[in-house]
């Protein structure tokens, strides 16, 4: 895992081939509709939120609702014959994106990806990209998470991230390629689930079959090699392991924060006559499971003590954006090195890079939706949406245990008492659990809970043997519970009095 480029931008699906569009862009301020309407009169450093100190502008300041970028690029000779995907890591928040004067892109959401497949729009010779991006600091029904609406940031919040704050990149695929690729292990089966997308160039013909090609190794060793038909623009199959049947020697196989063991996988996307080109990609899975048993958060069938930190993933000099790639890959070396086996992301969709070194490093993470402040419908389609794009793009990460929908009843204010906030958190625990299996849910961490897989509480008494008392023992859990509201908020909303297994402190 060390030859990876620390800057990779996607390390849990790589190609050969690609380019940065990171370094120096043209910027500019200013609620104008389209690119001709824009003067250029700064620059910027992307990924760098203009109100950091990293993103080089003149004057700095906090107040940017709607900024714009522009940069030239060359696409390489190589690529000739080849698709050009345009991907954006994340843009804060609502983003519109043109190639040589060509609408090519939008996108709402501002802890998630996107790309578009810019072929048609290159011309030959120097392209021009120009990125405009809006978000709005009054904007309470927005996904902000720990963003601050007030200029200077205040109290428990941070500066805003405003605009391109992951790495901007060119891809080059051919004209059938390989969108997606999820792995869903079962541990009990001794077998991981795979599930591929396709995607394929505007006009091309599906007469002839698709097969994708895995293969599945453990370091040079060769454990599963298989073939399957693509059909539908989708792949799905089972690939089995030879389970050794004995619990040390499946050891070997299995992913935890002591042992993180990585199966290496090969996919090769293949076609006949009119698809000549073979797709080919590199990426990892993991044997894992996640559960409850009793009192007992688990690891692979085993009971598992937590030691985690609440990590805000904030940097004072870029904000929500990590300085570079080897800040990342820091972040989990010091969060292991100071005693922790997890941590819970707060309010925060981290960088897919930081999440590949917590695979590859082994560390447990709590992925958790960047909360709105105002319940509201509109701000429950825009979590909705979101949400499911995060899921999306992480749901393969074995480092993940437990999705955390909300935190201490923000952007669901009246959820003790009101029905539609108690059915939002509802609806987004579901669609969770619908969408993921496999991991833990919690509805909303720290008080007032309405549904969830464990029981999360936040209690900030200063003095260390207060909370000893507290969570001794099981009484002593269900007395705080009964006796000691969570900052004033009853640790269930009304009319949900379940009775919680396992309980955990998580903040």
């Amino acid at each position: 895992m060390n030859a990876i480029d620390p800057n990779y931008p996607r390390p849990n699906l790589r190609r050969a081939d690609w380019l940065s569009l990171d370094g120096r862009w043209d910027f500019a301020t200013g609620a104008r509709e389209t690119p001709d309407d824009v003067t250029w009169s700064g620059s910027i450093v992307v990924p760098y939120p203009p109100e950091s100190l990293m993103a080089g502008v003149e004057p700095p300041s906090q107040e940017f609702t709607c900024v714009w970028y522009r940069r030239g690029f060359q696409v390489p000779e190589s690529w000739a014959g080849q698709r050009v995907l345009l991907h954006f890591g994340a843009v804060d928040y609502a983003a519109t994106v043109w190639l040589n004067g060509r609408l090519v892109a939008s996108h709402e959401g501002g802890h998630t990806p996107f790309q578009a497949d810019v072929t048609s729009a290159l011309r030959p010779g120097a392209q021009e990209v120009v990125v405009r991006a809006e978000d709005a600091p009054a904007a309470m029904d927005q996904p902000r998470g720990k963003q601050d609406w007030l200029t200077p940031s205040h109290h428990i919040w941070y500066p805003r991230t405003t605009g391109i704050w992951q790495p901007v990149w060119l891809e080059p695929v051919p004209a059938a390629w390989i969108a997606g690729l999820h792995f869903t292990p079962d541990v009990q089966a001794f077998a991981i689930d795979v599930d591929a997308r396709v995607a394929m160039a505007p006009g091309l013909a599906a007469e002839e079959p698709l097969h994708l090609d895995l293969e599945l190794r453990l370091g040079e060793r060769l454990l599963a090699a298989t073939s399957v038909l693509v059909t539908g623009a989708e792949a799905k199959c089972r690939v089995h392991l030879r389970d050794p049947g004995i619990y040390h020697a499946r050891n070997e196989f299995m992913w935890s924060p002591e042992r993180p063991v990585l199966l290496d996988v090969r996919a090769a996307l293949r076609g006949g006559p009119a698809t000549p080109d073979r797709d080919v990609v590199e990426t990892y899975a993991a044997l894992r499971s996640v559960g409850t048993s009793g009192r007992h958060f688990t690891l692979n069938g085993r009971a598992y003590f937590l030691r985690m930190a609440l990590d805000q993933g904030i940097w004072r000099e870029s904000h929500l954006a990590a300085p570079d790639g080897l800040a990342l890959r820091r972040e989990v070396e010091l969060a292991k090195a100071l005693g922790f086996n997890g941590v819970r992301k707060h309010q925060k969709i981290e960088d897919p890079r930081y999440l590949f070194w917590a695979d590859v490093l082994g560390l447990l993470v709590w992925e958790e939706l960047p909360s709105a402040y105002r319940f509201s419908a509109h701000s429950a389609t825009r979590l909705v949406r979101e949400w499911m794009e995060v899921i999306e793009r992480d749901r393969s990460h074995p480092c993940i245990v437990t999705w955390v929908t909300f935190n201490e009843s923000w952007g669901v204010p009246d959820v003790a008492t009101d029905g539609r906030n108690q059915d939002l958190v509802r609806t987004l625990y579901h669609l969770t659990r619908t969408l993921d299996p496999t991991r833990l849910v919690i509805g909303n961490d720290g008080w007032e809970h309405v549904v969830g897989d464990v029981l999360s509480l936040h209690d900030y008494s200063p003095d260390p043997s207060v909370i000893a008392r507290r969570y001794a023992t099981p009484d002593d859990v269900r007395a705080t519970i009964a006796q000691h509201p969570m900052h004033g908020r009853a640790v269930f909303s009304e009319g949900n009095e379940a009775d919680h297994a396992v309980v955990i402190l998580s903040e």
